[in-house]
């Protein structure tokens, strides 16, 4: 029996070390060419596994499957360190600086493959990587390397290590304008190779392990061109079935024409300020299938604030291009993110298809930043499927601020170095341009006529209803109801979940339900449960009833709906303008009502940006006299000045500050200028080129302040999947179960984890893979049924 990589659960036939290493290259040279690092890709992938040339490897994997009971612990044989010493010490022995970091970065991607990417420096100013490359004990590590150069010879290997040079050298030529960004570019990088190769190395197991090899190349410019034809054939119609000679339609048929036309300008970043209202999902779904025609790109991703949105335009999208199965929807990551180093149990999960290969992909932005910068392997699994994308954002100005300069950097790594076109979409446009790690260059506009295309879309007047008291929750709820009597019908939305949901109780007690629906939307209920609402909520507007909706900002951006009155707490101009944007949509009315008000029980010290972007808004209310109209928040001038005091303010958040560290996730991912002057004091001398904390940055990011964990819960057929998770899966089951939860999930915080712990209402499946809720905590009304403490209302979950 020659060496194993592999042994089939169902037949126990084996797959070699050879043969696992060859189909893995290839595949990750495939990922790689896509950003010219072709053999970079390949020489991870030939030498990821060649730590199972062992012995103590196939004793190890054949006592798993054939005597667990006598098996060696799980993951006790280190099959990773051995490739990433090889290539290390054959890379750092040369004098060129393009050798030696090429020896770092393939070594450290090699070493971390069933965990996440390793610091070369660690905040106690040691090097995990040195210590694992260098010190580790590898039994036979001789005999391993002479098994590999066997099977491929080390001339082959230096020839494609000296090909990898030049790949380096042109990579960081693209993106690399200062010593910063040359660091920056190594690390965006060596993440793009990490992703490359653990999407190839799990790919090759899964189809080893479903004994199904198939032609993973996709060329989806067929199925554009066909959804292209769909989707004109239906703009078509929807002119001629409206008034074509409404205003509002004409500008948005003309704007669809701007963006049809502006396609076939090449690859940048370009922004598409459409206004509330003006049809800007299938503009850009037209931009981005033409430009994907012309350019040959591999797919089109939507990257949206909330998971709302998603439902919403995924439906529609569908609809239109009249496909289910190429079109996916991925909101949150179902399963618990662990490393994959066992080998028997589970082995359908980790290896189940949680990549994005479709031709069109929804997402949200806390899944796009995730990519690039979480910690583990499930999420930059699918970084180098965003090389040689169109990738739309909407609703870009909802980037968290702590965020800012990490989604900038992506910004042009993907343009300069991976050949994706970028749209950023929004009435609201943020200064992205005027930070200090700022996008590059935005390469222009596509709608030239921005004056009047804003002032034709002027539906709302905006009145101050604030005061120096605020309001109480009794007041707004009196409010409403002298409202509701002269308004057909009435949205307030609020900055806190527990504020809505005690008005929500407020107003239950008060009004005549009989005669008025109330609807109550947050966070706390699953994606098909708000669907399930909004869609009632539409039909009753559709019939003219009296309907009032308490929500949080998730219905505030994107969301396709109109109401003839908007109540919006005090916060940023760009989340008043949002909100406004679901008053008179589609000018029912000759003017909707736009009321601003201060909600004194909101406590917003953990919603630090929401709580700044408030305190700008109301100085700028205040300029203009307290009590008088305001509609000169939403022109283009105000909107630029609010984002320019706003990111002023929070300067110093724009990095990611890491208060602990003295230090920033920038500062981690590109120079790490302190870590390296610790490490010199510590040690005299640094014998490496790379600085980067890769673990740290990871171990610290979040999207969102705290900490979320995805749970599927009893609603719906969400009870059907639980059942179902509970039984024995194949890769093939679980692949669609992922698919399947994506609606039935709903993100939990650390104190409310904790709480349904206790209370004995989360369940773990699959030795806790997957959480699940007890039917008795989910309310067919709030959703989560446990008391929050009002602490925060995400904008992204």
């Amino acid at each position: 029996m020659g060496y194993i990589a592999h042994i089939r659960n169902e037949d126990h036939a084996i797959q070699s070390v050879e043969e696992h290493l060859e189909e893995v290259s290839k595949l990750a040279a495939k990922f790689g060419e896509k950003i010219g690092v072709k053999h970079l890709a390949l020489l991870a992938g030939i030498l990821h596994d060649m730590g199972k040339y062992s012995d103590s490897f196939k004793e190890y994997i054949t006592s798993a499957v054939f005597d667990p009971d006598n098996a060696p612990p799980r993951g006790s044989v280190d099959h990773s360190t051995a490739g990433g010493r090889y290539v290390f010490n054959l890379a750092h022995h040369e004098n060129d600086q393009a050798s030696k970091m090429i020896g770092e970065i393939l070594g450290n991607i090699i070493i971390s493959h069933h965990m996440g990417l390793q610091d070369f420096i660690d905040p106690d100013h040691n090097s995990p990587f040195l210590k694992r490359i260098c010190d580790k004990e590898i039994e036979d590590y001789k005999d391993i390397t002479n098994r590999l150069e066997t099977f491929i010879g080390r001339e082959k290997i230096e020839q494609f290590l000296d090909k990898s040079k030049s790949e380096l050298i042109e990579v960081l030529q693209k993106n690399a304008k200062s010593t910063d960004k040359a660091f920056l570019t190594l690390s965006f990088l060596t993440k793009f190779i990490f992703s490359a190769l653990i999407d190839a190395d799990r790919t090759d197991t899964q189809m080893f392990e479903e004994n199904n090899y198939k032609n993973i190349t996709q060329n989806n410019i067929p199925l554009f061109k066909n959804y292209y034809k769909k989707l004109i054939r239906h703009l078509n119609l929807l002119n001629k079935n409206n008034d074509v000679n409404s205003k509002i339609n004409t500008l948005r048929a003309n704007m669809s024409d701007q963006c049809d036309k502006f396609a076939e300008k090449p690859t940048g970043i370009y922004t598409l300020s459409i206004p509330t209202g003006g049809g800007k999902t299938l503009s850009s779904l037209r931009y981005a299938l033409k430009h994907a025609i012309k350019y040959e790109k591999e797919r089109i991703i939507y990257v949206v604030p909330y998971t709302t949105i998603i439902e919403q335009n995924a439906n529609e999208v569908k609809t239109i291009l009249q496909d289910e199965d190429h079109i996916l929807e991925h909101h949150s990551n179902v399963v618990q993110d662990t490393d994959q180093r066992n080998y028997t149990e589970h082995k359908s999960i980790g290896l189940a298809k949680d990549n994005w290969d479709s031709p069109i992909i929804f997402t949200t932005m806390v899944q796009f930043l995730n990519n690039f910068y979480s910690k583990g392997t499930r999420n930059i699994r699918r970084l180098h499927s965003l090389a040689n994308a169109v990738i739309i954002f909407d609703e870009v100005q909802s980037v968290p601020v702590h965020c800012v300069s990490l989604f900038n950097e992506a910004i042009n790594f993907l343009k300069n170095v991976c050949g994706t076109t970028i749209l950023l979409c929004t009435a609201t446009q943020p200064a992205l341009d005027f930070v200090k790690n700022k996008i590059d260059q935005i390469d222009d506009e596509i709608i030239q006529n921005m004056g009047e295309v804003r002032q034709s879309f002027k539906r709302v007047a905006l009145f101050d209803k604030t005061s120096s008291q605020g309001w109480s929750t009794e007041e707004l709820s009196e409010f409403i109801l002298k409202n509701i009597g002269k308004e057909d019908s009435i949205l307030c939305i609020l900055n806190t979940r527990k504020v809505v949901k005690k008005l929500y109780a407020q107003l239950k007690k008060q009004l005549n339900t009989n005669e008025y629906s109330i609807y109550h939307l947050s966070t706390s209920m699953c994606p098909a449960h708000r669907k399930e609402i909004l869609n009632e909520i539409k039909n009753k507007l559709d019939n003219k009833e009296k309907v009032i909706c308490v929500s949080t900002q998730l219905i505030e951006a994107g969301v396709d709906i109109s109401f003839s009155c908007v109540i919006r707490s005090l916060s940023g101009v760009d989340s008043i303008a949002q909100a406004a944007g679901r008053c008179n949509r589609h000018g029912e009315l000759k003017t909707g009502n736009v009321y601003i008000i201060k909600h004194k029980e909101e406590h917003l010290n953990h919603l630090k940006s929401i709580k700044i972007g408030s305190e700008i808004t109301y100085k700028m209310i205040l300029e203009k006299g307290s009590g008088n109209s305001l509609d000169h928040l939403m022109s283009y001038e105000s909107i630029s000045l609010y984002f320019k005091q706003f990111y002023h303010e929070l300067e110093r958040e724009l990095d990611y500050m890491i208060p602990e560290l003295n230090s920033s996730i920038y500062q981690l991912l590109s120079i790490n200028q302190k870590f390296r002057e610790n490490y010199d004091r510590k040690h005299n001398q640094y014998p490496l080129i790379l600085n980067t904390s890769f673990n740290t940055a990871a171990k610290y990011f979040k999207v969102i302040d705290k900490h979320a964990t995805s749970v599927i819960v009893p609603y719906g057929k969400g009870e059907d999947i639980i059942t179902d998770l509970n039984g024995e899966l194949t890769i093939q089951d679980v692949s669609v179960l992922l698919k399947r939860a994506q609606q039935y999930t709903i993100d939990i915080f650390e104190h409310e984890k904790n709480e349904l712990i206790k209370s004995g209402d989360l369940i773990p499946l699959q030795d806790g893979q997957f959480l699940v809720l007890r039917q008795s905590a989910y309310d067919k009304n709030f959703g989560l049924n446990i008391e929050g403490n009002g602490e925060m209302e995400s904008l992204f979950i």
